[in-house]
């Protein structure tokens, strides 16, 4: 079947470009074509002219989805019975090596989108702008941590960067750009962007020790850091709401910080592991 779409005004109908007899091409109709003035009022609506005669009794059922249907339909399709080739924005190139190499415009277009897209989230020297004072501070803390544990497993080391940062944050925005931006995903899409965050994962370790060779930062720098993006961000924020979600957590793991608390020697001068039983004791009156 063939749709043709025609333009009612004021019961006038007006016909579609005559195709080019020579070159037995033509274009299908856009708006422009009949060059309508503004705010008129027109009508559009398909005619369906079936390719075979039906039986009275016939129908044709599509199981498809919509996607699968608009990403097969062809840009230009010949008109079986006149020979005639229908083109709609842009003509098709008459070799017939020029998908192979549309196909591979398009691919070197996005590889530049690609390639800065890694570029940005990966390189700690010609990114744009510095690592964050924060990535540096946790890497090294989970570095601290297996060194004081024991744990010289370097698969161990990746996996914990890795759940901190790429898998909780980039592979989702990378797979699901929906949740960033008004789009569909297609499954076709879904498949392409699977890859790209398969090649992100494959391409951390380089990151992470780049990020390991870095200048250590002091807890001087990353409270001053802390202290300004709360004064840059103090609008933005209810601290109350967040002293909550902590005593929440604390509240749940009391007697595992307390312990801990009690085998740390700084926190053993600050008494910490008292504060803490004091501040559980006195919300519990509260609550």
């Amino acid at each position: 079947m063939t749709v043709t779409a025609v333009i009612h005004r004021v019961s006038h109908l007006v016909p579609c470009p005559t195709p080019d007899t020579e070159n037995r091409i033509q274009r299908q109709c856009v708006i422009g074509t009949y060059h309508l003035e503004t705010k008129v009022a027109v009508v559009l609506w398909g005619i369906v002219v079936p390719r075979c005669p039906l039986k009275p009794d016939s129908s044709f059922r599509y199981t498809g989805s919509p996607d699968s249907l608009r990403s097969r339909a062809p840009m230009i399709t010949p008109d079986l019975e006149s020979g005639v080739k229908v083109w709609h924005l842009v003509k098709n190139h008459e070799h017939g090596d020029q998908k192979e190499g549309d196909r591979g415009s398009k691919m070197g277009t996005l590889q530049k989108f690609v390639d800065d897209l890694f570029e940005t989230l990966f390189s700690t020297v010609h990114r744009g702008s510095a690592l964050p004072l924060a990535i540096k501070y946790m890497f090294d803390f989970l570095d601290e941590q297996a060194d004081k544990h024991g744990i010289h497993d370097q698969d161990v080391r990746h996996t914990w960067k890795s759940n901190c940062l790429p898998l909780r944050f980039w592979v989702n925005v990378i797979k699901n750009p929906q949740f960033v931006f008004d789009i569909h995903k297609s499954s076709i899409t879904d498949a392409c962007l699977s890859v790209v965050a398969q090649t992100f994962m494959d391409s951390c370790s380089t990151y992470y020790a780049d990020i390991n060779r870095l200048p250590a930062i002091s807890d001087q720098d990353m409270n001053a850091y802390l202290a300004e993006q709360a004064r840059l961000h103090s609008t933005e924020f209810n601290m109350l709401s967040a002293l909550n979600e902590i005593y929440s957590y604390v509240s749940k793991y009391s007697e595992e910080i307390t312990m801990a608390l009690e085998q740390d020697e700084q926190a053993r001068k600050q008494r910490l592991a008292y504060k803490v039983e004091q501040l559980i004791s006195a919300m519990s009156l509260e609550s």
